[in-house]
């Protein structure tokens, strides 16, 4: 793979990154993603377009505001570097092609509905659903033969978190449940490996919750789902193929 498409890859990362950090912050709050412009949290001054480069400006100015010298949060470069980290493991892992055109959009919307559950406890249907919609879109152009299977994954994806989630209504919520459905438009059989990373990795948070504050007091801790569903939708994305071959040549063949 050339140095120049990694690089690439790398910079759109940091640039959906920023522009990931305007929908954590705005969609929640019911605000514009548009308008106005950035600007400072504290004293409101709109951020020059120099001041406002992924990663770089944060650490030339100190994470301060340059007008007021308020912080600014440490949250704003990290999801940057999250997103171009993600973006060219992506690309390194399953290669620069036409894919791309579901692969990236997915994995940067992940890492929005992720940041906005933890600090929320929502899973926003405006992401959601016209990710869903693109899902079905990308697919005709990229991979058509394949929709029979995204279609079933999708559904079956969706019945098995409903499920769940009517079983213990008190561990996830039908937010969860969507985006389990449109997990499964993306990725087809590799979803089911995606949500066992995602109900391992939950589980083994949960357990270490309950060892730092006691069975009691820990069960009580609500955890939101969806950056679990996140990871294990990035974990189905990147190895999920191989884990499914892997079983199938295994268990189901061998």
């Amino acid at each position: 793979m050339a140095t120049v498409e990694l690089i690439a890859v790398g910079v759109l990362g940091a640039l959906v990154g920023s522009f990931l950090n305007v929908v954590i912050y705005r969609l929640p709050r019911g605000e514009s993603l548009i308008t106005p412009g950035s600007r400072c949290p504290g004293c409101q001054a709109p951020i020059a377009p120099y001041d406002n480069l992924p990663v770089v400006s944060w650490l030339f100015l100190r994470g301060r505001c340059r007008r007021c010298g308020q912080r600014i949060s440490a949250r704003y470069p990290l999801v940057e570097l999250l997103t171009a980290a993600v973006f060219l493991t992506i690309a390194l892992a399953r290669g620069v092609d036409d894919k791309l055109l579901w692969e990236l959009p997915f994995a940067a919307s992940l890492i929005a509905i992720a940041a906005i559950d933890l600090e929320h406890r929502i899973v926003p249907n405006r992401i959601v659903a016209p990710l869903a919609l693109w899902a079905l879109v990308a697919s005709m152009v990229t991979r058509a033969d394949d929709l029979p299977e995204l279609l079933i994954a999708g559904a079956a994806a969706f019945l098995f978190l409903l499920a769940a989630a009517l079983a213990y209504p008190g561990g996830m919520g039908m937010g969860d449940v969507k985006l389990a459905g449109m997990m499964g438009l993306y990725l087809g059989v590799a979803v089911a490996p995606a949500l066992l990373i995602a109900f391992l990795a939950g589980a083994l948070v949960g357990v270490a919750i309950m060892a730092r504050h006691g069975m009691a007091v820990g069960r009580k801790k609500g955890v939101p789902f969806a950056p679990f569903l996140a990871f294990g939708a990035l974990g189905g994305l990147i190895v999920g193929t191989a884990l499914v071959d892997f079983y199938r040549d295994t268990f189901l063949l061998g």
